[in-house]
C-alpha cells in the first residue's frame, strides 16, 4: 500500500488500509444499512481475501468490491451468498469521480492478496480462491439475541437458546418445550435469509438424521423469520457467532465439501476413524453428496 494509513472514504463506509489488513469502519447513521449500524468495524487481513474488483455503480458510483475466501469470515460463511449488493460488508461505493483511486488501491490490494496467499500465516490455499483453514475475521460478540416469529433465540457464547412464543410457535414445539443446545452438540448453522418466504434459523446438530424437507415450523432446532422477525442486522450476526464458536470449539481445517463450522480430527488411526464415522453423520444428514462423501471417505482410508 503506498503508506501505512491511507483512507479511501466512500458512501455509508470508510476503509483504511494497514501493513497487513484493511480496516473497515461502517457509517452509523440513519440512512446507513442496520446490518452497517451493527457491524460498526472489521479488521480483514489480506490473507483473508480471496480477489478485488471495480466495477460502474448506480446513480454516477464506482464500486470497490472485495472477495473473501471461503472460510476466512464467518459472516459471509453464515451468510452463504444470500446478502443483497446494498448490504454487502466487503462492497464500498465511491463517487464516480474517485474511479482513479478504485483502481489504485484495487491493484495494491491484489499484490497484498498475492503476498499473502504466498506467504501469510493461515494462507493454505489452492490458487487465489482456496478455503482458509480457519476463520481470519472476528466474529459478532456474544451475548447475543433477536426475536424470530414463533420464539426468542439466545446466545450466551456457549449454548443456543430457543424459547417459544405462546402465539407463534407450533404445536410440535410446544410439546417439545424450550431448546437448549451446547456448542459443543453443533455441527453448524443454516440460515435462511428473512427476505425469503421460508426464512429460518437452523441448528446442524452433530450425529441428527436427515433434515431434507423437514419444515421449520415443526423442527425444534429451528426458528422462523417473518415480518419483522429476525431481521437480517440480527439474525444474520447471531449465526455468524453459533458458527464461529463451532468452529472454535474444534479448531482444525475443514476439508472442501463439507460445511463450515464441521471439525474434523486429527491423523492418529483412533482419529481417522472418528473422522469417518463423523462424515458418515454428515452424509446421513444430507450435508455432503454422494460424489463428496466417496472422494473424503478415501481420502481418509488413505491416512490410515
Amino acid at each position: 500500500m503506498g503508506r501505512m494509513g491511507d483512507v479511501l472514504a466512500g458512501i455509508h463506509a470508510t476503509w483504511e488500509f494497514e501493513p497487513d489488513a484493511v480496516l473497515i469502519r461502517f457509517e452509523r447513521g440513519i440512512r446507513a444499512p442496520r446490518l452497517y449500524q451493527v457491524l460498526r468495524e472489521r479488521r480483514v487481513p489480506y490473507e483473508a481475501l480471496a480477489s478485488v474488483a471495480v466495477s460502474p455503480g448506480r446513480r454516477g458510483t464506482v464500486v470497490l468490491h472485495a472477495v473473501p475466501r471461503p472460510g476466512a469470515d464467518p459472516l459471509m460463511d453464515a451468510a452463504a451468498g444470500q446478502l443483497p449488493e446494498g448490504v454487502d460488508p466487503y462492497r464500498l461505493v465511491l463517487p464516480q469521480e474517485q474511479e482513479k483511486f478504485a483502481d489504485y488501491y484495487a491493484d495494491e490490494l491484489r499484490g497484498r492478496i498475492e503476498d499473502a496467499r504466498i506467504s501469510g500465516p493461515g494462507a493454505d490455499v489452492e490458487g487465489d480462491c482456496g478455503r482458509a483453514e480457519r476463520f481470519l475475521i472476528t466474529a459478532p460478540t456474544p451475548p447475543l439475541q433477536f426475536k424470530a416469529y414463533d420464539g426468542k433465540a439466545v446466545f450466551d457464547g456457549e449454548q443456543v437458546a430457543f424459547r417459544w412464543s405462546r402465539t407463534g410457535a407450533s404445536s410440535a414445539k410446544w410439546k417439545a418445550g424450550d431448546q437448549f443446545f451446547p456448542v459443543s452438540e453443533l455441527a453448524g448453522v443454516e440460515w435462511r435469509s428473512p427476505e425469503l418466504i421460508d426464512g429460518h434459523l437452523r441448528l446442524v446438530r452433530r450425529g441428527a438424521g436427515p433434515q431434507d424437507g423437514e419444515q421449520a415450523e415443526k423442527d425444534p432446532a429451528a426458528v422462523v423469520f417473518g415480518a419483522g422477525y429476525g431481521p437480517v442486522h440480527e439474525s444474520l450476526p447471531f449465526a455468524a457467532a453459533v458458527l464461529a464458536a463451532v468452529r472454535k470449539a474444534a479448531p482444525v481445517a475443514v476439508p472442501a465439501g463439507v460445511p463450515s463450522g464441521v471439525a474434523v480430527a486429527g491423523r492418529d488411526p483412533a482419529a481417522v476413524a472418528e473422522r469417518i464415522r463423523h462424515l458418515g453423520e454428515l452424509y446421513q444428514a444430507g450435508l455432503v453428496t454422494d460424489e463428496e462423501f466417496a472422494a473424503k471417505k478415501a481420502q481418509l482410508l488413505d491416512e490410515l
